[in-house]
């Protein structure tokens, strides 16, 4: 998504969400549950495999899908890191210029766009596609604005199977507050199973575990009464009325990981619009400029230059402890609040910007 107002018209109709349920225990072969448990290892997985959607419902694949179309830059993103990108066919939501990372950004480039938002019903359906992956759980669920969602029938007889990303497609009404990337390693090792990929899949995963427990060690000693209160600033969902990000977004595990705590966290949840008088009750100790990447280094500091002044000349916000210290936190949102592989870079950069002394180095 490449305009936050997109984001933040999808974040009030529930973005990267619809009501799930528990799918069940993880069991072998399971791609879906794994996805959802962030479980087993999936290497040297065979075929056949399953999967399952937000209710339950299993999918089984006999062997790797040759033509995939993705909802969003995030499940594209994923495709690519895997090395599956060259059977991706299409995508809606495409990535904005500058937004997926250097050695991957050539390749999805030259994906076609099939929609610049949800892709259309026909245009989906007759696209020649055997796989979707879903990181909105339900176009449906997006909003008559949106467009209307095809039906199972319909993608049955279009010969599409569906792949959902369980850490977003499902985070809104997740059983339990997101403190960890589990769920997202669980989506990788799920979409690797799927394209025969597991070896990159379990290689992209221990990769993020490294980072991640790295920071672990370093905050080791850090107790919880020390860490700092954090607000993820979306500024291009707009400023009239802030959006938080709740427990059980991606964002949260990110900045639990980093060593400090949501101020917006007993939210249950994914996103919430919420009140300027709600952010300044919470006086969080630092802000993160949450802003999208406008495609260069100008363009974008010039979007957090904007999202600070915001902040430091707004009333409400401007006595601000975080504001008054100028604590702010210059990482864009895309590698915050989307599943993927670099949620594990975020939070050694959040970590490092916090607690210099403790971790030294970030990516």
């Amino acid at each position: 998504m490449r305009s936050r107002v997109l984001c933040g018209m999808a974040a009030a109709v529930a973005l990267l969400v619809t009501g799930c349920g528990s799918g069940g225990s993880a069991k072998s072969g399971d791609a879906g549950a794994t996805a959802a448990n962030g479980g087993a290892s999936s290497a040297a997985a065979a075929f056949p495999v399953k999967v399952t959607d937000c209710a339950g419902k299993e999918t089984v694949f006999d062997s790797a899908p040759k033509k995939i179309v993705t909802s969003n830059a995030s499940s594209l993103e994923m495709l690519l890191k895997l090395g599956a990108g060259d059977r991706v066919i299409g995508t809606g939501f495409p990535p904005g210029k500058g937004t997926l990372p250097a050695d991957v950004a050539d390749a999805g480039a030259k994906v076609p766009v099939l929609g610049d938002m949800v892709i259309p019903k026909e245009k989906l359906l007759g696209s020649g596609a055997d796989l979707y992956v879903e990181t909105f759980a339900d176009m449906g669920g997006m909003g008559g604005g949106m467009g209307t969602a095809p039906t199972a029938q319909e993608y049955q007889a279009a010969g599409i199977k569906r792949v959902f990303l369980h850490s977003t497609a499902c985070a809104a009404t997740a059983p339990t507050t997101v403190r960890d990337l589990t769920g997202v390693e669980g989506d990788i090792k799920s979409l690797g199973q799927v394209t025969g990929t597991s070896a990159k899949a379990d290689a992209l995963v221990a990769d993020m575990e490294k980072k991640v427990g790295a920071v672990k060690t370093a905050l080791a000693g850090v107790a919880a009464d020390k860490r700092p209160g954090y607000f993820f600033f979306d500024f291009d969902a707009g400023t009239k009325q802030p959006m938080a990000v709740g427990n059980r977004q991606v964002a949260n595990a990110v900045i639990t990981l980093a060593g400090a705590r949501n101020v917006f966290g007993d939210v249950d949840g994914d996103f919430k619009p919420v009140s300027w008088e709600d952010v300044v009750a919470r006086n969080p100790d630092w802000i993160q400029l949450g802003v999208r990447n406008r495609g260069s280094d100008a363009e974008n500091k010039k979007a957090f230059d904007d999202a600070e002044k915001f902040l430091r000349e707004f009333p409400a916000t401007k006595g601000l402890k975080a504001v008054q210290e100028g604590h702010f936190v210059r990482i864009g949102s895309e590698v915050t609040t989307i599943a993927g592989t670099r949620n594990a870079d975020t939070v050694q950069q959040i970590a490092h910007t916090l607690f210099p002394d403790q971790v030294k180095d970030a990516q």
